[in-house]
């Protein structure tokens, strides 16, 4: 009996955790369903992370974990058919209201994000400071140009649609928005009132935060999605025209929020994920409400 239990404690002080399958290798990475390690045997290649065989069987094996008889994502989400429904109905959305611009370039007045006009000492008679705060939400979808919708779907399809598959729907949705909206609040406040901002930069510039993130948190080379965000920010300051409080807001919102949904724990994951996203808008209605006071 001493024996058994001084091998238990031998095997509890292993400071690198073994394979589930296989006791006697050791492994530094773990399935991303269900988080059980795994050895290189084992490694089944996912869009995201690697799964252990009986998640890919659909959780059929004998001693699968309790929890994880349901597929789930890193995060906790579920595990869909097509893990990149809600980008494409984003890009979508964007999309038809570019050509709806397109069509009649009144209805951009009526979209992007601006403060106030006219300024003090007249009343604002229209923008964020008079009540509209709407275009927080039409300005992530508002494009003027071909080139800034080109650019913004295609970085929208590359970061958004592993993303979403890491993240599941919910998470996924929640970072984008919780970004956008985060990145407009921080425009509202620093910019000119009479600057108009659109596009969904802010949002998008959140998913690269929090897919950083997520490939650290799997310990996957960092240096591609690096590079990419080096590149971005270096377009996001060499241009004039460009918003960069946008860009600065979304991308803290999506470090912050995603750090929440990959490294949540697991018995208060959902408690602490939407939780940080709520305060993360918290912080930003916060921010609209001085600026709106200043504006009035």
């Amino acid at each position: 009996m001493d024996q058994a239990a001084g091998s238990g404690s031998a095997q509890d002080a292993r400071s690198v955790p073994v394979c589930y399958r296989h006791p006697d290798r050791e492994t530094g990475v773990r399935c991303t369903r269900c988080e059980r390690p795994i050895c290189p045997e084992c490694m089944v290649s996912a869009s995201v992370g690697f799964q252990c065989p009986d998640c890919v069987r659909g959780g059929s094996g004998t001693g699968h974990a309790p929890g994880a008889s349901r597929p789930r994502t890193v995060a906790g989400g579920t595990v869909t058919a097509d893990p990149r429904l809600l980008t494409k109905i984003l890009i979508g959305i964007n999309i038809a209201v570019f050509i709806a611009v397109q069509a009649d370039e009144h209805l951009l007045e009526h979209l992007v994000l601006y403060g106030a006009w006219p300024l003090k000492p007249f009343a604002p008679t229209s923008g964020v400071a008079g009540g509209e705060w709407y275009r927080f939400v039409t300005s992530m979808f508002a494009h003027q140009e071909y080139w800034h919708i080109g650019f913004n779907m295609l970085s929208l399809w590359w970061i958004g649609g592993p993303l979403e598959a890491a993240l599941g729907r919910a998470r996924y949705l929640a970072v984008y928005f919780v970004s956008g909206l985060a990145g407009g609040a921080l425009t509202y406040l620093i910019a000119s009132p009479t600057e108009a901002s659109l596009g969904a930069s802010g949002a998008i510039f959140g998913l690269f935060g929090a897919t950083a993130v997520l490939m650290r948190r799997l310990n996957y080379d960092m240096r591609p999605v690096i590079a990419l965000l080096v590149i971005n920010l270096i377009f996001t300051f060499g241009f004039s025209n460009i918003s960069w409080q946008a860009h600065i807001g979304g991308l803290v919102a999506g470090v912050v929020t995603g750090y929440a949904m990959v490294h949540a724990p697991r018995r208060k994951r959902a408690l602490i994920q939407y939780g940080t996203c709520a305060s993360v808008l918290l912080v930003s209605v916060v921010l609209v409400l001085v600026r709106t006071a200043q504006l009035t």
